[in-house]
């Protein structure tokens, strides 16, 4: 339990499951799941940017370290900071050593991500990042997780593959990362509030935010089953389909959310999951 507390916050675990995401990626671009020096920039970048996020959240907000969310850096101070340097040092490396037109994909995503945790400009009065655009918070988190799992494997497998089977997973995986950051938001309503910032749960409220949350996973399973029904990879209906059944469960479950890791275990848990259900499955078929 205490390397699973550790995973968590140091980010490692979200990291894997990035990682993970990106291997279904392969399998479902027809590809056997290999290991490729792509995946350590997306561990390292995903690595990179979440304590980045933190460590900027705990400079421009000292009270930040009294919170529940970010006790662990407070009791570990010197650690994080260690731990920031080192995922800066590990994406700078993994982008030394990356094709170019990996890093020209992965250029405008990294943007993004930067600037939703770095204030875009500051004075005296006012701290501005592009997460305080009223409701683009959760789709540029959808948005910068389907594009990087996906693209990235796209671009270095040298392939030409169908605009439209690509435009679908990313619908899906938009789809599905959008479904699991509503709880997130519903958790940040105070904090948000505070900030002024407007969510889709502090502007419809709590209810209808979990609503939309069903709504948009039972779309992913929809898209997904029309997508794959009548190809060679049509096994993968049930992996995903699994995917979504527990990630459904895990959103609607009171006593689930009452858990201490609720959010950084369970529901980040469902990306990792996702891609760990994918992969069992094409091995468990290659070995019958």
């Amino acid at each position: 339990m205490k390397l699973f507390y550790f995973l968590i916050n140091t980010n490692i675990f979200i990291a894997l499951a990035a990682v993970s995401l990106t291997l279904e990626t392969q399998i479902q671009l027809g590809m056997h799941p290999q290991f490729h020096p792509y995946l350590l920039l997306i561990f390292f970048s995903t690595l990179f940017d979440y304590n980045l996020h933190r460590f900027v959240t705990v400079l421009t907000n000292k009270d930040a370290l009294n919170s529940v969310k970010h006790r662990w850096v407070k009791n570990n101070l010197s650690f994080f900071y260690t731990l920031v340097a080192a995922s800066v040092l590990g994406f700078l490396w993994t982008v030394f050593y990356a094709d170019i037109k990996v890093l020209i994909t992965l250029a405008p995503i990294a943007l993004l991500t930067f600037f939703y945790s770095v204030p875009v400009y500051k004075n005296s009065k006012l701290i501005f990042r592009l997460r305080e655009i009223p409701c683009l918070k959760i789709f540029l988190i959808s948005f910068v997780w389907s594009a990087s799992t996906i693209l990235l494997p796209v671009i270095q497998s040298g392939r030409i593959h169908s605009k439209e089977n690509i435009l679908l997973m990313l619908a899906e995986r938009f789809m599905f990362v959008f479904a699991i950051t509503i709880p997130f938001d519903i958790r940040d309503m105070e904090a948000d509030a505070r900030q002024g910032l407007k969510t889709i749960p502090l502007l419809i409220g709590k209810n209808a935010a979990i609503i939309i949350a069903n709504i948009v996973l039972f779309l992913f399973m929809v898209v997904f089953i029309q997508h794959y029904k009548y190809t060679v990879l049509a096994w993968l209906i049930y992996p995903l389909a699994l995917s979504a059944a527990t990630t459904f469960i895990f959103i609607n479950n009171r006593k689930l959310q009452a858990t201490h890791f609720y959010h950084y275990g369970i529901l980040d848990g469902t990306l990792l999951l996702q891609g760990a259900f994918t992969l069992v499955l094409f091995y468990l078929r290659n070995i019958v």
